[in-house]
């Protein structure tokens, strides 16, 4: 596979007093996990933690059901995009800016519930939450 095709992303889970929360990055109309596309010689688990820390600056990440992961396909000329599930205990959220333009890669963050999450996402991204929502069982 192209390196270039393939975007790497982490689904965050937060246990809170409300239950399990998980980030959502909006760019335009579209909502979706952190993720981004994986740098020539980059594993893909690297790829998914580095692009975490670059566009939300959350780097408390624990693998704590494995590194297993969820592909989703073929999207925005032709790329896949693949997500880890981490969970972290960390809320606050800084958002990065593009290598490429230098301003905000996204227009708005926002911690949410699995159901939430499942509302404000595209069908691609729908499959994700249900998969990430039934491992960690929220």
């Amino acid at each position: 596979m192209n390196p270039m095709s393939l975007s790497c992303g982490v689904v965050l889970a937060r246990s809170t007093a409300q239950g399990w929360m998980t980030l959502l990055l909006r760019a335009y109309h579209h909502w979706d996990f952190p993720k981004g596309i994986r740098e020539e010689g980059e594993e893909s688990l690297e790829a998914a933690l580095r692009e975490v820390g670059e566009e939300t600056s959350i780097v408390d990440l624990r693998f704590d059901w494995g590194e297993r992961f969820m592909e989703t396909g073929p999207y925005s000329r032709g790329k896949t995009a693949r997500y880890y599930l981490a969970r972290t205990e960390q809320d606050k959220v800084v958002m990065g800016s593009s290598p490429e333009t230098g301003g905000p890669e996204h227009h708005e963050w926002r911690w949410v519930s699995f159901d939430e999450a499942y509302d404000l996402a595209s069908p691609r991204v729908r499959t994700v939450v249900q998969w990430a929502r039934q491992i960690i069982g929220a």
